[in-house]
């Protein structure tokens, strides 16, 4: 093929195949070993720690990419480089994709679910508005532009990534702050919730509350902070299963559209405001 008729698809992949194929391997890997590590649980108190695989293969990852930690270590380099690192924020929104569809395939047969659970399910998700009016100000006092928008516009989950990927660009200062709340999240989040959901039984909360509280949009959050609340309760550790796994689905369903609607205006109007008192 000649240059002059080569498409901008085949100029935009022309020559990295490799960088594809070692992207993939890395990612093979690293989700391989994190599966063979499998789940470790730490019991802490009155609830437990619950440390995922996912949390292993992040760990891994972020090891062997030497130019992400600013390193110079040209073996690794090889493995995993830049390019690759550039590649990967191309790759999430395939990714992304493909879980919009799983959302969208799990969501339908569990309407009549969701709408047998009442209004308190859908009325929870306003809760998660509770990042703007709470983080983003401190955001704003810590210096943080734009990526303190990204960073708390939600719970910053796998549908806001795509969201706010699609509306500003996974390399914007919106799209950073995102990955780095979510980034964060699937570090120390499991960790955080599952003691969450153990302590908040000592304020005298029902366990179906704070079962529902599980369902922030995120399942490896849900998971470890369910399993922590039903080992807790262990009497009605069906029902805070079923009541957490519902809110999630709930969260994943119209997060979503909380975020477009209402949490992305408000988050504007408020840094608008807050940047403005600050100068």
């Amino acid at each position: 093929m000649s240059k002059a008729t080569e498409t901008a698809d085949d100029l935009a992949t022309k020559g990295r195949w490799p960088s594809f194929i070692k992207l993939f391997a890395v990612i093979g890997v690293t989700s391989g070993i994190g599966e063979v590590i499998g789940k470790i649980t730490i019991p802490v108190g009155i609830g437990s720690v619950i440390i995922l695989p996912m949390v292993f293969a992040m760990i891994l990852a972020l090891l062997i990419t030497p130019d992400a930690l600013g390193r110079k270590v040209e073996g690794l380099k090889k493995i995993c480089g830049m390019e690759e690192v550039n590649l990967s924020g191309s790759i999430m929104f395939v990714i992304l994709l493909i879980l919009g569809v799983k959302l969208g395939a799990a969501a339908g047969p569990n309407l009549p679910s969701l709408v047998a659970a009442g209004p308190a399910l859908i009325l929870q998700e306003f809760g998660n508005l509770g990042t703007i009016f709470l983080g983003l100000p401190v955001a704003i006092i810590l210096g943080m532009g734009r990526e303190g928008f990204g960073a708390t516009v939600s719970i910053c989950r796998e549908d806001t990534l795509g969201l706010i990927g699609e509306r500003y660009g996974m390399s914007s200062p919106e799209g950073m702050g995102t990955m780095g709340t979510y980034m964060v999240g699937n570090l120390f989040g499991t960790i955080f919730f599952g003691l969450l959901a153990s302590i908040g039984l000592m304020t005298g909360l029902h366990p179906y509350a704070l079962a529902m509280a599980c369902g922030v949009g995120s399942a490896t959050m849900m998971t470890a902070s369910s399993q922590a609340l039903a080992a807790a309760v262990p009497e009605m550790s069906e029902e805070i299963l079923a009541y957490a796994a519902t809110s999630n689905i709930c969260s994943s369903v119209d997060g979503l559209y909380m975020t477009l609607f209402i949490g992305i205006p408000i988050a504007n109007f408020i840094y608008r405001k807050l940047s403005r008192k600050k100068k």
